[in-house]
Parts: C-alpha cells; structure tokens; sequence
C-alpha cells in the first residue's frame, strides 16, 4: 500500500536536485587582483655641482692659409699630405729663375745709381771751392747741391727695390707660417700660381690645444644669474670652470678643459651667446669641426636633487613629468622643471621636496590615482605594503 506522502517528497527531492544543479553550474566569483608593484626612490637633497651640458663644435685655435706670395710655376711639393709640420718648415718650391733675374737687375741698378751719387758728390765738392773764389754762381752750386741730394735718393730707391727682389726670391720656397697639421695640396707641380692673385696652397691647422665652442642660451644665464643673486645657489670658489667633452658617440673625453671667456654680443637670430672652453689633444684625437657636446660647472646647490634619468616622463607639451607614491599608496602625477644633468641623473629645479616617493620602475604599469604595492630602493627591502 503506497504512502499518500511519497508523491510529495519525490515532487520535493527534484527540486532540491535541480537547485543544486543549477548552483554547480553558475561561475564562481573571480578573485581581485593584487595592486602592481612599483619601486620608489625617496627624495634626498644632498650638495651639488650645478653642470650644464650645451652643444657645440671644436675649434682650432691657429688656422693659416698657405698662398703663394709671387707668382710662378711649382716646381715641388715637399711636405706630406695630413702630416704635423712646424713653422719654417719648407712646403713648396717655386722656379726661381725668374726671381733671381730681378734680383740680378735689381744689384745693376744699385750700382748704377751709386755710380751716379760718386759723380754728383765730386762736382759737388768742387763747386763748393769755386764758390768761395767766384769762378762759378752759387746758382750753380746750388744746383750742383741739388743733384747730388737726388743722388742719394736714387741709391736709397734702388737699394729698396733690390731689397723687394730678394723677398720675393725668398717667397718662391714656400714655408709654414705656424706649427700645426697640414691638409691637402691645392695645387700640383706645374701649377702657375700668384698671377694677378695670393693662390691658396693649403691649410694648417693647431691642434693642441683646442678650442670647443658651445652656445646658451641668455634665458639659461638669467636665470642662473637670479638664482645666484637669490641665493639659492652659491658661485664655484674656483678661478676657473671646470669643463668635460663629450665626444661624437657619447663617451666623456678623457682630459678635463677649462672654459676661456663667453662672448659680449648675443647672436641676433638664435638668442645665444657663445662660450669658449679649451682642452688639451696630446694625440691629436679631437679635430676641428667636429660635433660635441661640453658639461660645465657653472655653480653649487647645498640641497640638490636629483632623480635617475628613466623616473622622467615627457608629457605632449615637451614638460617634464614624474609619478610619485603619496602617503596613501596611490599614485600622483608631478610636473617638474630640470636643468642639467648629473651622473646619468637630472638635476631637479623645482618640483620636488624631500622626503617624496618617485617612481623609477614599471612606470609603465600604473595611471595616476592607482593603489601600488611600494619597494624602496633607498633601503632594498619590499615592505610587502599593500594599500
């Protein structure tokens, strides 16, 4: 005999079945993500030397060009091309032939008017006698007074003109007019130099030391000048700035420069104004014309900061930007104003105060307002700090 309540319980047992069938198959809560993790750097102001990097090109100190002084047919080279040479030394021969003939008539033509004062200053000297007895005019011995003065020019004409004769012989031997490095030939043998024009033979250069010169711009100036006025900076005590080059591919040149004199005038067009500095070239390695880059220390800072180079952002304005941790974990964007470079890292002008938190690793994994678990370079340590 079947049970009036076994329909009931059988109804209730597959409702019961359904419910948790259903309830296997909804999906179950996903766990929340931890926050990124972000390595800080906390903010300590420490003394500085203020350096500031400007691009420029070397410069050679001594630059001459070798033209010929006369003119005439070269007969030889005698230097090699891209060789050190010093002053004096013989570049190139020019025929002299032609020279020598002028120095030749140039002699004839001393000897000629000195033949001719001889004759003058005897008949001087006796129309000074027969002055004195009447037997002639002082007219005449004035005259006589005159020729002979006329006489003594032309001599002294002569012997200048022999004087010039023998210069040019010189100049037909071509010789360096400084100690330096010397370029290319222009010209060959055989070339017809100096007719009607001073033809350029080629170009010496000094190489040691040389000059590197470098622009700033007058906003850079005024504003290390108030800064140093305002006293937030205080000058080097040393007589002269320290300069460092930096060469072509980015490496520091290895000798320490100094820097010379900046310029009065400001270039119109650029608003710059131009600064010298000098470093020493023992091997000859830096060569005039070249690219660089110079890092001068220009004042000191008792409370710098810095932060590392890859911590500094650049918004779409060109503004410097950096991300600092707050003191609830969360992320901040900061704009900050830099100026110069220090040991592969910025220099930070304003901006930042002691103590702040900067992002310097996986800047790239967080937005302003984020929550971020910190690990802080300044002790090494994660603080396992969750926020």
């Amino acid at each position: 005999m079947s049970s009036p309540f076994r329909p009931a319980c059988c109804r209730l047992f597959s409702c019961l079945g359904f419910l948790l069938l259903a309830a296997c198959g909804e999906p179950a809560a996903p766990e929340q993500a931890p926050p990124p993790a972000v390595t800080v750097e906390s903010v300590k102001p420490e003394a500085l030397t203020l350096t500031t990097e400007l691009n420029g090109r070397l410069v050679s100190p001594r630059t001459a060009e070798v033209r010929a002084r006369v003119a005439g047919i070269v007969l030889k080279r005698v230097y090699r091309e891209g060789s050190d040479v010093k002053q004096g030394d013989v570049l190139f021969l020019i025929d002299p032939e032609p020279l020598q003939a002028e120095v030749e008539s140039a002699q004839a033509g001393v000897k000629k008017a000195e033949a001719n004062l001889y004759q003058t200053r005897l008949q001087t000297e006796r129309y000074q006698e027969l002055v004195k007895i009447n037997a002639v005019s002082r007219q005449e011995a004035e005259n006589a007074r005159a020729g002979f003065l006329q006489s003594e020019a032309d001599v002294a004409s002569a012997r200048a003109t022999l004087k010039r004769a023998r210069l040019n012989l010189g100049y037909a031997t071509v010789t360096a007019p400084i100690h330096g490095r010397i370029g290319k030939a222009l010209v060959t043998e055989g070339a017809l130099v100096g007719q009607g024009d001073t033809t350029a033979l080629a170009t010496i250069q000094q190489l040691e030391p040389i000059y590197a010169d470098i622009n700033q711009s007058t906003r850079q100036i005024s504003q290390l000048r108030k800064a140093l006025q305002g006293g937030r900076l205080q000058a080097l005590a040393k007589p002269q700035i320290s300069a460092t080059l930096i060469q072509e591919d980015g490496t520091p040149y290895p000798l320490k420069g100094v820097l010379l004199f900046s310029d009065l005038a400001v270039d119109q067009s650029t608003g710059q104004i131009t600064l010298r500095s000098e470093f020493p070239n023992p091997q000859k390695l830096l060569l005039p014309g070249s690219f660089i880059r110079v890092q001068l220390d220009q004042a000191h800072d008792a409370d710098g900061i810095t932060v590392p180079q890859r911590a500094v952002q650049r918004d779409a304005a060109g503004k410097a930007i950096v991300l600092i941790v707050d003191a609830q974990g969360k992320v901040q964007e900061r704009e900050i104003e830099v100026n110069g470079v220090k040991d592969h890292r910025w220099v930070v002008q304003n901006g930042l105060s002691a103590g702040e938190r900067v992002v310097i690793e996986g800047l790239q994994h967080v937005q302003p307002g984020m929550a971020v678990t910190v690990q802080d370079v300044g002790n090494g340590t994660d603080s396992g700090e969750q926020r």
